[in-house]
């Protein structure tokens, strides 16, 4: 095997922890020597052995003079665990190579720095690309103070996300939904609107049991979030009664008027009476939520998208038509000229059953004038 290919096996590792790392980053390890791989690791739980102390413990003795190849820069500080850094020393490892460094300020390079002073061989960059691509939500956490926001919407052929009446259950189909449960699996939040509350009294949780998404135990629940300017909030709402955490975020002082035992209400008022939705996505960052998933109408939508939050849009387009007098995507009213479109960069386009997923991300500013 290649360095790439060791490499790319320490990928695949750090992708088991997908559903189940949160609030860390996604990260796996895998030891060689001799030409053989004489142990590998993947961190799986917040609190849990990280994946380098994994591979050292299936490799024991043998790690000593072995190449690591990581995928995120070993840690070099004391969180819920001891610092990798220091394990790779104590074993003995003579070659660390890593795909990035870690963009946490509290390793930032440290980690890279103790192996060095202990005589380690380090290297860093190799697939760097596809090891950002595991933890969108952390490394824009710790870069820019914001998580990863995900926006998924279901439309007809027609681009239509639900009747006139506002019906809308269910344009796509079963094995659609079904991926759509893996994108919250995958997330630290899930969000929605009042409106959305009020119309369709949603669950907002996670339906997946930890053994259909490849867990040995059970994933935790994300955290619930509704953008309620006026708190309009209804008591009984069912997601209210479900385990986990829901959080309002509201434009009105008066928070005591909406209490429940499993809710936070929390006033961050913007503009025109409405939630400062970048106030919003900054305590989120503050509290340790990597990636966000949306699931709203069309005016929380594009107010996301107005305001260039939206990092990524999952679109599932089922193959029917709903026509004119339906509802659309996104409700964008100041876009008035073609000079005023918003550029998507289309990532990955597949199959879902008999529907499509279309994933893309936003331009970060308009399309210029033809």
């Amino acid at each position: 095997m290649t360095e790439h290919e060791y490499m790319a096996a320490a990928i695949r590792l750090a992708r088991k922890g997908l559903y189940s790392t949160h609030p860390n980053p996604r990260v796996g390890c895998v030891l060689v020597k001799e030409g053989q791989i004489i142990g590998e690791g993947w961190h799986q739980k917040a609190g849990g052995p990280h994946a380098e102390i994994h591979a050292l413990q299936q490799a024991g003795e043998r790690a000593r003079g072995a190449t690591a190849y990581v995928t995120l820069e070993p840690c070099s500080h004391h969180g819920r665990t001891p610092p990798c850094a220091e394990a790779l020393v104590e074993a003995g490892v003579a070659r660390v190579v890593v795909a990035m460094e870690d963009p946490n300020p509290a390793v930032a390079g440290s980690g890279l720095t103790r192996l060095v002073k202990a005589g380690i061989k380090v290297e860093s960059g190799l697939l760097e690309a596809q090891a950002r691509e595991l933890n969108p939500g952390f490394i824009k956490r710790m870069e820019k103070g914001l998580p990863w926001v995900r926006v998924k919407l279901a439309m007809s052929l027609d681009g239509r996300t639900a009747m006139a009446s506002g019906e809308s259950q269910w344009i796509t189909h079963e094995a659609s939904r079904q991926d759509v449960q893996r994108l919250r699996a995958r997330s630290s939040a899930i969000l929605t609107g009042i409106g959305t509350v009020i119309a369709d009294d949603p669950s907002m949780n996670l339906r997946l049991s930890g053994e259909e998404l490849g867990l040995a135990f059970e994933p935790s629940q994300p955290l619930r979030v509704i953008i309620d300017s006026q708190l309009k909030c209804p008591q009984d709402a069912k997601m209210l009664g479900l385990p986990g955490r829901t959080i309002i975020f509201t434009a009105t002082d008066d928070t005591e008027q909406c209490s429940h035992e499993q809710l936070q209400v929390i006033s961050l008022p913007g503009e025109d009476g409405r939630v400062d939705l970048r106030a919003v996505m900054q305590w989120l960052a503050e509290h340790e939520i990597n990636e966000v998933h949306v699931e709203a109408g069309s005016v929380l939508c594009g107010s996301l998208l107005e305001a260039e939050l939206v990092d990524e849009i999952v679109l599932y387009m089922a193959p029917h038509l709903m026509g004119d007098q339906a509802r659309g995507l996104f409700h964008l009213p100041e876009l008035e000229r073609m000079n005023q479109r918003i550029g998507l960069e289309i990532k990955d386009i597949r199959p879902i059953a008999k529907d499509w997923r279309i994933t893309a991300w936003p331009k970060r500013r308009l399309i210029e004038e033809l």
